[in-house]
């Protein structure tokens, strides 16, 4: 018998306890049948561990992530934490979950059900069939490029600045990931950056283009500006 997977359930601040109790009835139908078996272990993370030990993100349990085979993750961040200093913040043991464990792609489907149709705000030959798949790159870019930070200039003005920054590498992994995927669904991807005013954009765009020159040509692509995108 294999031995079982181990999970560590970090249920966050918010709506995330809710959900990840609902996460553990799931995980407990099929403990009672026998077909999968977990060990799981439970942190603190955001809020929850700010307010336990002064830090959204202890370092014990950031080891306890990286030792097992997944992390539940339910969500962090609230208005009682919106006058926390930055690097102590709720996201700020998001953040450092991504890096440390290298989480580079965020998969985020956007499916609508039939039945669920008249939920939408949209209209109905809009949303019917809607069947996405977006794939997010989750470690480099705005969020963690360096330099950072708040200074004053010296005629008093105050300044604050973050940098923007991909490696070829970084854009390779998570564009490949995107490739492979869109060969499993339609065949189609749709590359999204703002080439247009970003040097990012235009190094993202050349980037992506040769690698579907190279490895995936069978894959229909297109590229759009992140706007133009949000609003199609």
């Amino acid at each position: 018998m294999a031995a079982n997977k181990s999970l560590l359930i970090l249920p966050g601040d918010g709506i995330g306890p809710e959900v990840m109790g609902q996460v553990r009835r799931v995980i407990e139908w099929f403990d009672r049948r026998r077909s999968v078996t977990f060990n799981i272990s439970e942190g603190l993370v955001g809020g929850a561990a700010y307010d336990a030990h002064g830090t959204p993100l202890t370092d014990e349990t950031m080891a306890d992530a990286m030792a097992v085979d997944a992390v539940l993750f339910g969500s962090v961040g609230g208005p009682k934490y919106d006058d926390a200093p930055r690097d102590l913040r709720p996201e700020m043991g998001l953040l450092r979950l991504r890096k440390e464990m290298d989480l580079f792609a965020n998969l985020r489907p956007a499916l609508v059900f039939d039945a669920l149709i008249d939920a939408s705000t949209l209209k109905e030959d809009v949303v019917r069939g809607l069947d996405l798949l977006i794939v997010r790159e989750s470690t480099s870019g705005v969020y963690f490029g360096q330099p950072r930070g708040v200074e004053t200039l010296p005629d008093g003005r105050r300044r604050a600045y973050d940098t923007q920054e991909y490696t070829d590498v970084e854009i390779q992994r998570v564009a490949a990931l995107a490739f492979e995927l869109a060969r499993q669904r339609s065949n189609r991807l749709m590359s999204v950056e703002k080439a247009n005013v970003m040097e990012t954009g235009i190094f993202w765009r050349e980037i992506v283009t040769k690698l579907h020159a190279d490895s995936y040509s069978d894959v229909e692509l297109d590229h759009m500006y992140a706007d133009n995108c949000a609003m199609q």
